[in-house]
């Protein structure tokens, strides 16, 4: 093996690395430093005070929605790609597309029959009152 094609990487992991330690030990020496002041730890949202306490309870509900979002919107900028470039896929990047839109409406049917796009009470609380069985 030829180390004479090794020199640039090493050079650049040796500059890499002073180059971090460097803005870590400058950043540490300007950095914040603490005061014992309890209206300094306050945080201050544009010169409102705050009101209340800032670390509350979301419901797996909320993030469930968010990761949702975040999927389909993902899948839209896909399908937007394929717009653009929709002269020159023809029929082959359409049928591609439908494809991709079956399964996403597949998956979407899957979500809703388990229930997981539901914010109200779950079934099974709403059911739970009614007596179980047969013939009733």
């Amino acid at each position: 093996m030829n180390t004479t094609s090794l020199w640039p990487i090493v050079v650049y992991f040796a500059l890499a690395s002073v180059l971090v330690s460097g803005l870590l030990l400058v950043s540490h020496l300007l950095g914040e430093r603490h005061r014992p002041n309890p209206d300094s730890d306050e945080p201050f949202e544009s010169g409102i005070v705050t009101v209340g306490y800032g670390r509350f309870r979301l419901t797996a509900q909320f993030y469930l929605m968010a990761v949702f979002f975040v999927i389909f919107d993902l899948e839209t900028a896909f399908l937007f790609a394929w717009a653009v470039a929709f002269r020159q896929t023809g029929w082959l990047g359409y049928g591609e597309a439908m494809v991709f839109v079956t399964i996403l409406l597949a998956a979407l049917a899957y979500l809703w029959r388990l229930g997981a796009l539901d914010w109200g009470p779950a079934r099974r609380a709403i059911n739970a009152g009614q007596p179980q069985g047969r013939g009733t």
